[in-house]
């Protein structure tokens, strides 16, 4: 994995940054990354404002949380105002990351096979080494769920 490749990410304040993976990582020992399939969908809609609710406790633990989709940063943007969101959310439209973690895969739709994102969230550490993983997870209660996990 190319960690110094430029990415757009859109922080907490609403600017948007282009910044590598391994500045990323530097800003704290643990780095939560949560991937989630689309913007403005109801299933993400949900997972993210409670991972925005919790933010705040995930920094108490030391463990810096970005959110990656393949959405565009406009769409991040329309995300974030609409939902009213306090979050980084990183853009990998060429699915780098996505694929680097495997959470970029077939799926049986109506009897098509189609490319989705599983949503996935990966606790990793400076050196890009994961520490956990929760793969096709389901996003009513999952930023709880974890959250109370790390505190243990």
């Amino acid at each position: 994995m190319n960690l110094e490749k430029k990415y757009s990410i859109l922080n907490i304040s609403g600017e948007v940054e282009e910044t590598s993976l391994s500045d990323l990582f530097k800003k704290s020992d643990k780095t939560l990354l949560f991937f989630y399939p689309k913007d403005n969908t109801p299933g993400c809609t949900v997972e993210n404002k409670d991972f925005s609710c919790l933010r705040g406790e995930f920094n108490k633990l030391g463990i810096n949380v970005i959110w990656v989709s393949k959405d565009s940063i406009d769409s991040h943007k329309r995300f974030v105002e609409r939902q009213e969101l306090s979050v980084d959310l990183l853009s990998d439209p060429e699915l780098d990351i996505h694929k680097e973690l495997m959470v970029y895969w077939e799926k049986k739709n109506y009897w098509k096979i189609v490319m989705w994102v599983i949503r996935s969230t990966f606790l990793l550490n400076s050196n890009w080494d994961i520490l956990e993983e929760y793969r096709n997870i389901r996003a009513k209660w999952h930023a709880e769920r974890i959250l109370n996990e790390l505190k243990d």
